[in-house]
């Protein structure tokens, strides 16, 4: 990477960063001055990377995910349920992270995917879905899970759950501990859910 983009890259991490005034804020109350001013960049420099402050938003998760999909795939010679368990540990990890306000626009951005610039639009109900049920036939193939396997039903249950615990926390206002939540649908659920398919 040349100067250029490495301090291409640099502005755009510090306007990212910027949005941890979502911790404290709710996303309608922030405009993009606030956004630029805590990242020390004039507004200009924003709508070079961004047009909207909702594209932040979406950058991070994207950013977030991505990393999670990395790391989730170096994980293949794991036994499924450990595999499985990482994915939503982590998945919820990120989620909290960004903290509630951060996540409820994400939510937003995911159930009215009309109010998102085709440019932009993340897919990621979509995504997520893919990349469950791409494990799930890989499970099969590998011999971890019975051919008979509903594979496809199965990775709609997780999607679901995942997505449940994400919307429970944005409706009660941070009293559902989502990684709570997970953690207790790993130790727990999930291996019921799987326990007539592994072999």
């Amino acid at each position: 990477m040349n100067k250029r983009q490495l301090a291409a890259q640099e502005t755009r991490s510090k306007l990212i960063a910027a949005l941890e005034i979502l911790k404290d804020k709710v996303f309608t109350a922030i405009n993009v001055e606030e956004i630029t001013q805590k990242a020390g960049v004039s507004k200009g420099t924003f709508h070079v990377y961004f047009k909207r402050k909702e594209d932040v938003v979406l950058e991070i998760s994207r950013t977030l995910f991505e990393k999670i999909a990395l790391e989730f795939k170096k994980k293949k010679n794991e036994p499924l349920l450990e595999k499985l368990s990482f994915y939503f540990r982590n998945f919820m990890e990120c989620v909290e992270l960004c903290g509630i306000n951060t996540c409820r626009q994400w939510t937003r951005d995911v159930l009215a995917p009309n109010t998102v610039p085709v440019d932009k639009d993340p897919k990621k109900w979509l995504y997520d879905v893919e990349e469950l049920k791409n494990l799930l036939e890989r499970s099969i193939q590998n011999n971890e899970l019975k051919a008979d396997t509903p594979f496809e039903t199965l990775t709609l249950i997780l999607i679901c759950e995942l997505y449940g615990m994400i919307t429970c926390w944005c409706m009660s206002d941070g009293k559902f501990e989502p990684l709570d939540g997970c953690e207790e649908f790993c130790d727990v659920q999930l291996k019921k859910i799987f326990e007539p398919y592994l072999k």
